[in-house]
C-alpha cells in the first residue's frame, strides 16, 4: 500500500480549494505565529521562483452516513497552515490573529522599480513609488493596464513597459504550483505523526493532540470550530486572562454561541495551580468521558470509528462529538475548576511552576470529574484525589509514555472501588522499601526536579517557617522569589576542597533563608555560624524550626569533616517528612 501521493497545485488552486472546504485548515483560527517580517521573506522567495517547500495533507477516512450512503472524507492540512495563512494574508488581505488573539493585517509593500518587498509602513505609504499593499493586485477586479497608467503619472521618466514585466511576474505569483504530499487515509496516526516527524526539516514535533484539534475543527457537522475555539480560548486565557477581552472583541461568533457562556468567567479570574494547555484539556476530557487513555483512539473515535466493524460510522462520529462536548463543559465549569485547584492548594500545590509532571495532575482533575459524576461522598472524592495526585508524583506514575498507565488506571477507578484501587496502588507502590530506600536515592540528586518540589509542598502546607528565617514562612519566600541557600555555604565547602557541584549543590543541602540571614551565615562552618547568631540547641524556637526544615540538631557540632554525614542524616529527615506529609493528605 502507497502510504502518499505527490501532486502539485497552483496557489490559486489550493486558495479556492481551501475556500472551497475540500483541504480544511483547521488551525486557521488559531493565533498566526510569524511576524510581518517572514510573510515579506516568503513572498519574496516566490517572487524569485525559489520553494517553499510541501504542503503535508492526510485525507480522512471515507464515513457511511445515518443512510447508508459514503461520504467521501475531505483532506486536512497538517504541516504548511502558516505558510497559507502567510499568503491569504499578503495576496488576499485576510486578517489574522496574533498571539494575544488581536485581528491585524499584515499588509507587504512592493516597489517595482527595485522589485523589492518591505513590510507595510506609514512612510512607505506615502511613497509614490511603492505600491503599499500587494493584495490590491490579486483582486478579480484589479485592472493591470488602468493601474501602470497611474503608477506611472506618479513616477515620471520610469520604464513603463519595465514596470508591466515586473507586474506580470509578481502577479504570477498565483500560478506557481506547490507542491503537495496527500498521506493515504489508510494510514494509523502513529504512522502519520512518525512521518510528519521525519519529513519536518525543522524537526518540530506533532502530537496526536493536535490531530485531535484538527478533526475537531474541521467537523462543521457538530460544532467543531466553537468546540476548537471553546478549548483554545479557555486554555490561552489561563495563562493570560488580560487577552480574553481581545478574544471577546474579536470573535463575535463565538460570542454568540452557548460554549462562550461556559467559558466567560475565565477572563476574570486569578492565576491557578493549574493551568493546562489543549494538549492537557483533550487528556482530561478524554479519560473522563471515554474511559480511555490513548490519544489516537478519539482521533478514530471522532471520525466515527467503529473498531469490531472496522470501518466510519456517521452515528459514531455524532455521539464522539456530544460526549467530547459534555466533557468540555464540565472540564471549564468555574466550580468544578476551583474545587480541583483548591485541593491541589490544600496538598500545598500552589504555583504551576513548581510541577514537573502535569500529568499527573491531568489524571486528578480527571479523576475528580469521575468521581463527582459517581456521586462519591465529597470528604471521600477529595481524599482520594489528593492522595493518587501525590502517589503519582512520588512515583512518577505519569512520567513518559503515560497513555497505557491513564488507560488502565481510568478503567480502574470507573469499573472497581475507587477507594479501593487507591489502597491497592498505595500497596504496590509506597511500600516501605519505597519509602527507606527508593525514596532516600531519590532525594540524593544535585537536580532540583520534581522531588525537591514535593518536599517543599509539604513545608507549604505546614505553614513552615524557612530555616533560621523566624517569623518568614516558606510560602511567603517562594512568593517574593526567595532563594534556595546552602546549609553548609558553598565557598566554605570549596574552601575545604569539595569543588564538585554535584557535591555542594545537592538538594539535601538546600533550605529557603532569608537573604539577610544568609549574608550572617556567609561562608562559615554550620557550628561556627550558628554560634554567630546567638542559636542553641536546646532552644524550643530553634528545636521546632530545625524540625520543620528537617535539618538534624547535629548541625550544631558539624564541620566540613561531618558534611557526608550530614546529607545521610538530613536525607532521612526530608524523606520521613515527606511520608508524613503524605499520609496527612
Amino acid at each position: 500500500m502507497s502510504t502518499f501521493e505527490t501532486k502539485n497545485m497552483a496557489v490559486s488552486s489550493l486558495l479556492t480549494a481551501i475556500r472551497d472546504g475540500n483541504i480544511a485548515i483547521p488551525e486557521i483560527q488559531r493565533p498566526f505565529v510569524w511576524d510581518a517580517v517572514k510573510v515579506r521573506d516568503l513572498m519574496d522567495s516566490m517572487y524569485h521562483g525559489y520553494p517553499i517547500g510541501f504542503i503535508i495533507t492526510w485525507r480522512n477516512s471515507d464515513t457511511r452516513l445515518k443512510d447508508g450512503s459514503i461520504s467521501s472524507g475531505k483532506s486536512i492540512i497538517i504541516d504548511g497552515q502558516q505558510r497559507i495563512t502567510a499568503l491569504t494574508a499578503a495576496m488576499v488581505g485576510q486578517e489574522v490573529l496574533n498571539k494575544k488573539f488581536l485581528k491585524k493585517r499584515i499588509k507587504i509593500s512592493f516597489n517595482p522599480i527595485e522589485e523589492r518587498f518591505e513590510v507595510w509602513t506609514p512612510a512607505l505609504d506615502k511613497s509614490s513609488k511603492w505600491i503599499p499593499d500587494i493584495s490590491v493586485l490579486f483582486a478579480d477586479t484589479f485592472n493591470q493596464w488602468r493601474f501602470i497608467n497611474d503608477y506611472l503619472s506618479k513616477n515620471e521618466n520610469t520604464d513603463g513597459e519595465y514596470v508591466d514585466k515586473v507586474l506580470a511576474k509578481l502577479i504570477g505569483i498565483k500560478n506557481i504550483h506547490v507542491g503537495v504530499i496527500e498521506l493515504s487515509s489508510e494510514l494509523e496516526i502513529e504512522t502519520v505523526t512518525e512521518i510528519f516527524t521525519r519529513i519536518n526539516s525543522k524537526g518540530v514535533s506533532l502530537s496526536q493532540s493536535d490531530f485531535v484539534m484538527s478533526k475537531i475543527a474541521s467537523n462543521t457537522d457538530y460544532q467543531g470550530v466553537d468546540i476548537r475555539k471553546a478549548i483554545d480560548y479557555f486554555c490561552h486565557a489561563l495563562a493570560s486572562p488580560s487577552d480574553f477581552l481581545n478574544i471577546k472583541n474579536n470573535d463575535h461568533d463565538f460570542v454568540n454561541s452557548h460554549l462562550f457562556d461556559k467559558i466567560s468567567w475565565v477572563g476574570n479570574q486569578k492565576l491557578y495551580s493549574y493551568i493546562p494547555k489543549y494538549a492537557d484539556m483533550i487528556k482530561v476530557i478524554f479519560a473522563y468521558k471515554f474511559k480511555r487513555g490513548k490519544i489516537s483512539q478519539l482521533v478514530q473515535l471522532l471520525s466515527g470509528r467503529d473498531f469490531d466493524a472496522k470501518e466510519n460510522r456517521e452515528e459514531i462520529a455524532e455521539e464522539s462529538f456530544k460526549r467530547f462536548e459534555e466533557g468540555l463543559v464540565e472540564f471549564c465549569n468555574k466550580n468544578n475548576f476551583e474545587n480541583y485547584t483548591m485541593i491541589l492548594q490544600s496538598m500545598g500545590i500552589y504555583n504551576f511552576n513548581y510541577i514537573r509532571s502535569i500529568n499527573a495532575l491531568n489524571f486528578g482533575y480527571a479523576l475528580y470529574l469521575l468521581l463527582k459524576d459517581k456521586k462519591i461522598d465529597v470528604q471521600e472524592r477529595d481524599y482520594i484525589v489528593r492522595r493518587f495526585v501525590m502517589l503519582s508524583l512520588l512515583t512518577q506514575r505519569f512520567s513518559g509514555s503515560s497513555e497505557s498507565q491513564i488507560d488502565l488506571d481510568i478503567r480502574k477507578f470507573d469499573e472497581t472501588d475507587p477507594k479501593k484501587h487507591l489502597a491497592d496502588s498505595e500497596a504496590a507502590q509506597l511500600s516501605d522499601a519505597f519509602w527507606n530506600h527508593t525514596l532516600l536515592q531519590r532525594l540524593e540528586t544535585n537536580q532540583i526536579g520534581p522531588i525537591h518540589y514535593i518536599y517543599l509542598f509539604t513545608q507549604i502546607k505546614n505553614k513552615n517557617i524557612g530555616f533560621l528565617s523566624q517569623p518568614t514562612t516558606v510560602q511567603s519566600m517562594l512568593d517574593m522569589h526567595g532563594d534556595i541557600h546552602h546549609i553548609f555555604p558553598k565557598n566554605y565547602l570549596r574552601k575545604h576542597g569539595i569543588n564538585d557541584k554535584r557535591e555542594y549543590n545537592q538538594i539535601a543541602n538546600y533550605a529557603m533563608v532569608q537573604k539577610e540571614i544568609n549574608i550572617k551565615i556567609s561562608d562559615k562552618a554550620p557550628k561556627e555560624y550558628l554560634s554567630v547568631l546567638g542559636l542553641t540547641r536546646d532552644d524550643n524556637v530553634v528545636i521546632k524550626n530545625f524540625k520543620e526544615n528537617a535539618v538534624p540538631l547535629e548541625l550544631f557540632d558539624m564541620d566540613v569533616s561531618n558534611y557526608q554525614e550530614f546529607l545521610t542524616i538530613r536525607r532521612k529527615l526530608m524523606a520521613d517528612k515527606i511520608k508524613d506529609y503524605y499520609y496527612s493528605l
